[in-house]
């Protein structure tokens, strides 16, 4: 009986043990925790730039990955790419930007 119990603790340590490396990022990928965060950053930024009457008419396509924002699309001027900038550098989480904004 005393090594069944030993045998079924074991069991769940070892299970418990995979289900955390499972969730573990790696270089190439994001943690559960991670990807929740970067989806956060993600929502705030979009509606930020959709709130900002100047940004709301431009299609920005926004995505994250552990922090490093990317913004991408075209506007009309050099003022609504400085403006969308300063924008998602004001969003807590942001760790960097990159800025792939084309003016037309």
């Amino acid at each position: 009986m005393k090594k069944r119990n030993i045998v079924i603790h074991f069991l769940v340590l070892l299970m418990l043990i995979v289900a955390f490396g499972a969730c573990a990022a790696t270089r190439t990928h994001e943690s559960t925790g991670e990807y929740i965060d970067d989806s956060v950053i993600t929502t705030k930024v979009k509606s930020l730039l959709a709130e900002d009457n100047f940004l709301k008419s431009f299609q920005i396509s926004v995505e994250t990955y552990q922090g490093t924002v990317q913004l991408s699309g075209f506007v009309n001027s050099q003022k609504a790419v400085d403006k969308a900038s300063e924008i998602t550098r004001s969003v807590k989480g942001v760790k960097s930007l990159k800025n792939n904004l084309i003016v037309k």
